[in-house]
C-alpha cells in the first residue's frame, strides 16, 4: 500500500519534495495545494491536480501525509498547527530558537485530531540532530559543535524576502576555517556564533526602495543575523540569475569527548554532508519522514513527534529482515 502524499507549497522545496516522492515507489503524490493560480503551476509530475489552499480540507480523506513546504519565518507558525488538527503533517520547521513553542502548538493540534504531526525534520534540524544525539549518547563527556556551509539558507533568505522592498535574496553561511580546524584537532574551544560562522547576503531591492533601511533590518534581525558578522550586497537581478542561481548547502557536526578512567584517550565524531541542491536533499528527507509518520499514525501514534521519535527503520522503505540482513 502506497502512502498517498500531498504537498502544500509549491516553491523551492515543495518541488524538491515532488522529485523526491517520485523516487520512492512506495509513495504516490496525489495533490499539491498553492496559494497561487492553481492554473499557473507546471507539475512534473503526470496526472496529479493542483488546488487552491482551500480545497485542502475537503480532501483529508484522499491524504495520508501533507508535507509543508512554506518558509519557516512566517508560514509554518501557522500552518502546521492548523492543519495538523486535519492531516497527519510534515514540515522543516527551522528556528531552532523557538522549536519548543513551535511543538507545543502543533502536539496541542494533533493530539486533539487525533493525528501526527512531525516537525522541524530536514538535514538541520533534522540529520544534524541525529548526529547530535548519537554522538553525545556514546561520549557523554565530551562538546558539541555545528558548522553549516558554505551554502544557501534557504530559511534566510525567505525572511531577507520578507522585508519591504526586496524583490529577491540570497544568504550564504560561511564557516569560519580557523574555527573549524581547532574543532576537528579536539581542541574544544569556546566558540561564540560570530566567531564560527559570517553571513553574505546578496540582495535584489524594488526601484527606489531604502537600502541602508533594508541593510539595517537585515543585519538586526533576531535569530537571524544579529548575532553574525553580515555583509549586505545589493546587485542587480541580472548578476542574482547569474552568479546565484544555485542552491547549495552543507555542513558538518563534530562532537570532541574522552574515555578511559581518567580521561585519557581523545575520540572525535564528525558527520558532514555536502549537498548540490539544498531544497531537493531537504525534499528527500521530507519524502522519508512522510513515511515514518504514515506507519506511526497506522500504529495509533497521535501528538507532535521531531526525528529524534522515529525508529530509523520506519524511514526505511526495505522491510525489518532486509535491513538486518544488509545494513546492520
Amino acid at each position: 500500500m502506497k502512502t498517498r502524499i500531498a504537498i502544500l507549497g509549491y516553491g523551492n522545496l515543495g518541488r524538491g519534495a515532488e522529485a523526491a516522492i517520485a523516487r520512492n515507489d512506495d509513495l504516490e503524490l496525489v495533490a499539491v495545494f498553492t496559494r497561487r493560480d492553481p492554473s499557473a503551476l507546471k507539475l512534473r509530475t503526470p496526472g496529479v491536480p493542483v488546488y487552491s489552499v482551500e480545497k485542502a480540507p475537503e480532501l483529508r480523506d484522499a491524504i495520508d501525509v501533507l508535507l509543508l513546504c512554506g518558509g519557516s519565518a512566517t508560514d509554518l507558525p501557522v500552518q502546521t498547527p492548523e492543519y495538523a488538527a486535519m492531516f497527519n503533517v510534515v514540515d522543516s520547521f527551522d528556528t531552532h530558537a523557538k522549536i519548543p513553542d513551535h511543538f507545543a502548538a502543533v502536539d496541542a493540534a494533533a493530539r486533539a485530531a487525533g493525528k501526527v504531526g512531525l516537525i522541524s525534520c530536514g538535514w538541520d534540524p533534522g540529520m544534524f540532530s541525529l548526529a547530535r544525539v548519537y554522538a553525545g549518547a556514546v561520549l557523554p563527556q565530551g562538546k558539541d559543535e555545528t558548522f553549516w556551509g558554505r551554502g544557501v539558507s534557504q530559511g534566510h533568505s525567505d525572511a531577507i524576502r520578507r522585508i519591504e522592498g526586496v524583490l529577491d535574496a540570497r544568504q550564504y553561511t560561511v564557516p569560519i576555517p580557523a574555527a573549524l580546524e581547532a574543532v576537528r584537532r579536539g581542541e574544544q574551544p569556546e566558540l561564540t556564533a560570530r566567531q564560527k560562522h559570517l553571513r553574505e547576503c546578496y540582495v535584489v531591492t524594488a526601484d527606489g526602495a531604502d537600502k541602508a533601511r533594508i541593510e539595517r533590518e537585515i543585519k538586526t534581525m533576531p535569530y537571524y543575523f544579529d548575532e553574525y558578522d553580515t555583509t549586505v550586497t545589493f546587485i542587480s537581478a541580472e548578476e542574482m540569475a547569474r552568479d546565484h542561481a544555485g542552491l547549495p548547502h552543507g555542513g558538518s557536526v563534530l562532537r570532541s569527548g574522552v574515555t578511559g578512567w581518567e580521561g585519557e584517550h581523545k575520540h572525535t565524531i564528525e558527520f558532514s554532508l555536502k549537498l548540490d541542491s539544498n531544497p531537493e536533499f531537504t525534499g528527500s528527507v521530507l519524502a522519508a519522514c512522510a513515511r515514518a509518520v504514515h506507519r506511526m499514525y497506522r500504529e495509533g501514534m497521535t501528538g507532535c513527534k521531531t526525528i529524534l521519535d522515529i525508529p530509523p527503520a520506519y524511514l526505511s522503505p526495505r522491510t525489518g529482515e532486509d535491513l538486518r540482513a544488509h545494513l546492520l
